[in-house]
Parts: structure tokens; sequence; C-alpha cells
């Protein structure tokens, strides 16, 4: 039996389609539906229901799937332990929201190239809906966003949050804290309309019984460090990216009274049984994204840390 016509089956019911699956696989349509049929003969039953509008697979077809997960995982142990020589390009499709961008996902690629030299990258930077919605169609190997792709087959883990907080002019820096009662007498900028932080944000200003008509949502980082530096206003972006950015642009972390809620990040992905050189590169990507800290914060706390500290010495 061809393994490759397995790992064509496979993806077929994963994508619960021959469209998807074949720009999965690089191959036309065609080719995709010819292994199948090739399966098909081989095994003497029909492995997917053509009478069906929607996509089906038929009782053969899901009692066939485990058997196909199997096979492929047996193929992959083989490889490893007997050592099969590494391919000579291998493409991982990563995908990522604007704010892992702009703090680890450059050092992740710059890690992995240097792990594993062959290795091939095509970067998609979107919206969390949207890179969600590419790797349960199968286009993304691996996506980084504050929602989990939802879908059979599709592998989830809980990467560590992103530190939110609030960002000015550097002239803007210094002095007094800043209470929310100040920030919100400026121009609030904050992330895409019903995104993580923009409804954090609301909830923020109405659990303090204040109120704001002017929180501006941008969907690009980039531009939201030029409004602050031509000074449009104050905006929430991730410490980390706050950081990274502040080395060549005006800007920086204003220390704050009120602490945002940190950015919920999700790694969602595909098992790859039958590759075990692409499933090592998404599995070492995760592992690094789990280990990574972010520029750290010049050997101080925050500023809200700084001062609850500061309270319970005082009513000790």
């Amino acid at each position: 039996m061809n393994l490759r016509f397995v790992e064509a089956f496979l993806w077929v019911a994963r994508l619960r389609s021959v469209t998807q699956a074949a720009d999965k696989l690089c191959l036309t349509q065609s080719a995709v539906s010819s292994r199948i049929s090739s399966l098909e003969e081989e095994l003497g039953v029909p492995l997917v229901d053509r009478r069906e509008r929607h996509f089906r697979l038929t009782h053969a077809g899901n009692r066939f799937l485990v058997y196909a997960e199997r096979l492929l995982e047996v193929q992959r142990q083989l490889k490893g332990e007997i050592g099969t020589p590494e391919p000579s390009a291998m493409t991982l499709r990563i995908g990522g929201i604007e704010s892992v961008l702009h703090t680890w996902l450059i050092p992740l690629i710059g890690r992995l190239r240097e792990s594993m030299p062959q290795i091939e990258f095509e970067l998609t930077v979107e919206m969390s809906p949207v890179i969600t919605e590419q790797v349960r169609r199968g286009s993304l190997d691996l996506g980084f966003s504050t929602l989990p792709a939802l879908g059979e087959g599709i592998r989830v883990e809980t990467i560590p949050p992103l530190e939110m907080v609030f960002v000015g002019r550097r002239a803007d820096a210094g002095g007094k804290p800043w209470t929310l009662e100040r920030i919100l007498e400026r121009d609030v900028l904050t992330f895409q309309r019903g995104s993580q932080p923009h409804v954090a944000l609301l909830d923020l200003i109405r659990d303090a019984g204040l109120a704001s008509s002017k929180i501006h949502t941008v969907s690009s980082i980039s531009a939201l460090v030029r409004l602050i530096e031509n000074g449009f206003g104050i905006a929430t972006l991730p410490r980390a990216a706050a950081l990274n950015m502040a080395a060549h642009a005006d800007i920086a972390i204003l220390d704050a009274t009120v602490a945002l809620t940190p950015l919920p990040l999700h790694a969602s992905y595909w098992g790859y049984p039958g590759a075990p050189h692409l499933d090592a590169a998404v599995q070492a990507a995760i592992a690094f994204a789990r280990e990574y800290a972010g520029p750290p914060a010049v050997g101080r706390k925050s500023a809200v840390a700084t001062r609850r500290a500061a309270s319970h010495r005082k009513n000790r």
C-alpha cells in the first residue's frame, strides 16, 4: 500500500475537501482523487460517499481513517528509529497576529533556521479569525492567535499571554503616574473593533465607572506607533512589542496605575505523523513560543506591581 496515497486520504478526511487537501499537499485535485481511487480499488470498498452533495466518508472510510493514522505514525517512528536522512528542503507555513510579529516571531524564525537549515518559511500575518480559519482549512501548518482554531484533528496549546501596557510619546513618560481618568483625557488607540484588547479596554473603563468617546481602533501596530509619535493619543500595546519598537521610535511605556488584561495566545496546528521533520519543526516553534519571555523590563517591576508591594508593606 502506497503511504503517499494513505496521506492523501488522511488530509481529505481531515479537511473534508479534496480541493483543500490538494492545496495542502501541493497536488492537483485530480491527483488527489486518483490516489483515493487507487486506495479504494486496492481495498475493494468505497472510502468516500460520492452520492452525497456534502463531503462524507463511508463506514469503511471512517474505519480506514483509524488505520491510516496508525500507518503514518508507524512510518514516522520507523524514520526516527532508522535515521532517514533529512529532506533537502521543508516548507513550514506559519501564521500569527501582528502582536506576535512584533514580539517573538522573528527570533523564532532565526532559531528554527539555526537548528533546521533546510527549512523554508511561508509567513502570514493576519487577524485572529483569519489565522484560525486558515489553520482549519489546512492553509497553515501552525497558527498563533488569540483564538484557538476549532476542528476535528486540530491540536491547540495555550501559549503564555502577552502583557499589555499603555504607551505614549517619550515626553509623556516620567512625572506622576497615569491614572485611568488622566489617560481618558487623551484620545486612546487600541486594536481593531471587537478584538480582545479593544473589548478589555472598554470593560476596564466601564468597571471603573468612567466613559470615553475617544476610543480609536487601528489594525496595524506600526500605524499605532506612528500615530503615537505624532501626538494623536495614547495606545495599548504588548509590553515586549513596545520595548522593541521604542529602540527606533519616539514612544515609551507609561507608568499607569491600572493594569490591562494580558493578551491571550493559542498555538493551533496539525499533526504530521507521516512527516517527522515537519512535525518536529512545529513542536520546536511552540516550545520557543512558550519559553520566550520578551525583552526584560530593564530590571524593574511594573508600576502596578511596585505600588501593590509598597501598599502591602505599609499595611503590615
